[in-house]
């Protein structure tokens, strides 16, 4: 038994083969014109080379470059350098050899891309691709590939218009124009910057207005306060006098004025001076010498 089964392990050396896989590859089995639905990863794969061969394909991003002829909406012919940046989904390669098979870049890729690329190029014109439409041209063509190209298992990750030939006349032509909007919009620029400094400068002249009303009116109103306080004092100052008077003559009996009299007489006469005494007749005089 143990010689069978080592004269066994020597047959199947002796028929068997290995195959690496790379890092940045998958491979397939394809045994008798089969594709077999297993997929392997980097590593060592054995195989019967008599029946069978390992088909290795790579993941990662493939750029294909070419040198393409792109219609414009004026019907011009504009030349442009493409890359195409791709990459082939893992799940799908046994479905991408049995349906497409190793030349995919031709059989699916670039004819995608013409077609993608004569669709949306038709509608912009000759200049757009010379300026910032550049961007959104190349994604509507990378959005237009997709819709194809990933239902054969197939990733766009990017559509890249390096470089645009423009016929000389034609190109001449573009750059004066861009030339002169560029300073249609220069002008407009510096129109509109006037415009703000003149709205900027009325809307200062307004809030200085604004202030000196606010000034103004704050001016008149300590005035109106001021009088108010004096007009407040003199009425207060005439209510305490009025009251003052009011004691006053209240306190003003008959005895205290005829008291106040005498008071006054005897002042008088010791004055040096002459005086003349005018009265009712019924005020005595008391302490006035007589001549």
């Amino acid at each position: 038994m143990k010689k069978q089964f080592l004269l066994l392990t020597m047959v199947s050396l002796l028929f068997s083969s290995c195959a690496v896989v790379l890092q940045d590859e998958i491979g397939v089995k394809r045994t008798l014109g089969r594709v077999n639905e297993k997929i392997h990863y980097p590593g060592a794969v054995v195989y019967n080379p008599f029946l069978s061969r390992v088909i290795k394909v790579p993941i990662r991003t493939i750029n294909l470059a070419i040198n393409a002829s792109l219609p414009s909406k004026e019907g011009l012919t504009i030349q442009s350098e493409i890359s195409i940046l791709y990459k082939i989904k893992t799940s799908e390669l046994p479905n991408i050899l049995k349906n497409t098979g190793l030349n995919f870049q031709d059989v699916v890729i670039l004819p995608v891309f013409r077609s993608a690329a004569a669709d949306i190029c038709a509608k912009y014109e000759a200049k757009d691709m010379h300026s910032n439409k550049r961007s959104v041209i190349e994604k509507e063509i990378k959005e237009r590939m997709m819709e194809v190209a990933e239902s054969k298992g197939f990733i766009i990750e990017s559509v890249l218009m390096k470089s645009i030939s423009l016929p000389p006349g034609l190109a001449k032509t573009i750059e004066e124009k861009m030339q002169s909007e560029q300073e249609a919009q220069r002008m407009e620029f510096l129109k509109e910057r006037e415009k703000r400094e003149a709205e900027r400068k009325i809307l200062q002249a307004e809030g200085e207005k604004q202030s000196r009303i606010i000034a103004a009116e704050a001016q008149k109103r300590i005035i109106e306060i001021e009088a108010e306080g004096k007009a407040n004092a003199l009425k207060t100052e005439a209510e305490a006098q009025m009251k003052a008077n009011q004691m006053l003559n209240s306190s003003l009996t008959p005895q205290v004025l005829k008291a106040k009299q005498i008071e006054a007489f005897k002042s008088l006469s010791g004055s040096n001076n002459a005086k003349v005494i005018i009265t009712d007749g019924k005020t005595p005089l008391i302490g006035i010498p007589e001549n």
